[in-house]
């Protein structure tokens, strides 16, 4: 049972975002409990905005103009197809490459090089994969979505003409107490004896 004295630390992150080692690293550090909450794209910024959140890993990018942001990692583009594809007889792909292939969109990715000639709704990155799994069409993707969910009858690929996504913690400017700054400090990398 949590302390009502020690409220708990809600850190959103979207998906393919690895918060488990910085968490692993305030449990260790921290008596404060801390809850990691998984968010989608479309939503990532809400709890923050609603107080539901006290910061998020979001993948950029957002509207930071109220924000804290802290860039953390960047993220390889790649294409994902079913294994009988062209893209799996090759080491990496361009949008080129890929321009006659129906592009299957998932919910709020920042990778659509041919949106105007979509034919899909929007859907979850995993139905996207589920989609290109049954050979139909290719969706672009962060690497670390392709790793979460990474089945046997698809390829991942990167996409080398295509930049980067980056992963960033925000949280509002307004929310800028010890406990946010202690979590700052973990996700930095400083250590326990160390001072901002």
């Amino acid at each position: 049972m949590s302390d009502p004295r020690r409220p708990t630390l809600r850190i959103g992150f979207v998906t393919g975002a690895t918060p488990d080692k910085w968490a692993r690293a305030w449990r260790e550090r921290r008596r404060e409990p801390l809850d990691l909450v998984p968010v989608t794209e479309e939503e990532q910024l809400e709890g923050i905005r609603d107080g539901s959140l006290d910061m998020a890993l979001v993948r950029l990018p957002v509207d930071t103009a109220d924000l804290h942001c802290i860039r953390l990692y960047d993220e390889v583009p790649v294409a994902v197809a079913g294994v009988e594809h062209v893209v799996a007889a090759v080491d990496e792909v361009t949008l080129e490459d890929l321009a006659d292939d129906q592009l299957v969109r998932p919910h709020a990715s920042g990778w659509t090089p041919a949106a105007e000639q979509l034919d899909w709704p929007p859907m979850s990155e995993k139905d996207a994969i589920e989609t290109v799994a049954a050979g139909t069409g290719v969706v672009i993707v962060p690497m670390s979505v392709a790793r979460l969910f990474q089945r046997k009858d698809v390829v991942s690929r990167p996409v080398s003409d295509l930049e980067p996504t980056t992963i960033a913690l925000v949280w509002l400017r307004d929310r800028d107490d010890d406990v946010t700054q202690a979590f700052v400090g973990v996700v930095r990398g400083r250590r326990v004896t160390s001072s901002r």
